[in-house]
């Protein structure tokens, strides 16, 4: 078992498609944090880290790299770091070296910089744990964090592209929408203009840009408008990945207040596939469309645009051309975590499953309120 080593710091939240990454902590928290539509870092402070702080955590990384390296040695894991990585998983002594024994174990290559909006830090200090992060665990390849869009379109071309120099390979921003109207609703704190500037600059200087378009943020009154104007931004942009998450809302979140006044009214999951059907039909950018947040009813809509547009509309129009009760047991049972795909409709034991709960749901009525299903939404 590793010896004990001084703790270094996690934050709490990182992109689906960094789930494998290693996690180091740069900020705490969000510099903007007045968005409404969701409660992440609500009532905590923003603070930067100091690089001696930064690069005392980097260096706690290397200590655990090597101590599991040693272990790795022994007779016990024939010099198989794999091995030993996966040992450590298995029985982790704490969630620090969990963090880099997963890195280990899929291969030393990925880092995500947390929290929010690693790019608010000075140019010089970000450029400077770039090049020591580099140094330090060489075998990393793809360093990616958070940015606003703001944020981006505040810095200078010659900035960025210091940062692509250091290391930093990959940016994820939020976009939610192109609707300025929708934006002022939800208080991104950015316009639909610096959207558009920010990320052209990102492209411009070399780093990958992945965009998320939040389904369903224009509720009932504004779908198309949120769809269409997305779409318009992205296609302005041309990011390298457009990814789809769903908007969920519960109590705690500010937008809430919006739901009881009867300001803002959702959509369902049959009126967001038709919203997710207008979005990419008005796309026309080159970008990789993925669906991989765990809240989303079809994660399969997937596929390079422009060549597998038709593709990926043909898996919204398989969904919808369900008859009434199919779609519903596809929602029921996506929503309670049976399913992955439409194909598992085929799956005759997890179709009486989702059958039954449907029995439950309903009160034996069979068809399940739209309330229950928003809460179902929400627990993913």
């Amino acid at each position: 078992m590793p010896s004990n080593v001084t703790s270094y710091e996690l934050g709490a939240y990182r992109p689906p498609s960094e789930a494998y990454s290693l996690l180091l902590r740069l900020t705490h928290n969000c510099p903007w944090n007045r968005c409404r539509f969701y409660e992440m870092y609500k009532g905590q402070k923003f603070e930067l880290r100091s690089v001696e702080e930064i690069k005392r955590d980097i260096l706690t990384v290397a200590k655990i790299r090597d101590e599991i390296t040693e272990m790795a040695q022994s007779p016990v894991y024939g010099n198989d770091l794999h091995k030993a990585a996966l040992a450590i998983l298995n029985n982790p002594p704490d969630y620090i070296y969990q963090n880099v024994a997963l890195w280990l174990y899929k291969g030393r290559h990925n880092i995500f910089l947390q929290d929010a909006n690693s790019l608010v830090m000075r140019t010089s200090d970000l450029t400077e744990v770039l090049k020591f992060l580099k140094q330090t665990l060489p075998t990393i390849n793809r360093i990616t964090s958070y940015c606003r869009a703001k944020t981006a379109a505040l810095k200078r071309l010659e900035e960025l592209q210091s940062f692509h120099e250091a290391g930093l390979t990959c940016l994820h921003i939020g976009l939610e929408s192109g609707s300025d109207t929708i934006l002022k609703m939800i208080d991104k704190g950015v316009t639909a203009t610096e959207e558009i500037e920010g990320g052209k600059k990102v492209v411009a200087s070399g780093i990958s840009l992945s965009e998320y378009y939040l389904l369903g943020t224009g509720g009932k009154a504004l779908w198309q408008e949120h769809a269409i104007e997305s779409a318009r931004v992205l296609n302005a942009i041309n990011p390298d990945f457009i990814r789809v998450k769903t908007l969920s809302i519960h109590e705690r979140i500010l937008l809430w207040q919006d739901i009881e006044n009867g300001n803002f009214i959702r959509t369902t999951d049959e009126e967001m596939m038709e919203e997710l059907k207008l979005f990419i039909k008005n796309l026309d950018c080159r970008a990789y469309f993925t669906s991989d947040h765990i809240g989303n009813l079809l994660p399969e809509v997937e596929g390079k645009l422009p060549e597998n547009k038709e593709k990926i509309l043909a898996v919204i129009e398989r969904f919808q051309a369900l008859s009434p009760k199919e779609r519903q047991v596809y929602r029921i049972g996506r929503r309670a975590r049976y399913y992955n795909t439409l194909e598992d409709l085929k799956d005759p034991g997890l179709h009486q499953v989702v059958e039954e709960l449907i029995e439950r749901l309903s009160n034996g009525t069979g068809t399940v309120d739209e309330q229950i299903v928003y809460k179902m939404r929400e627990a993913m």
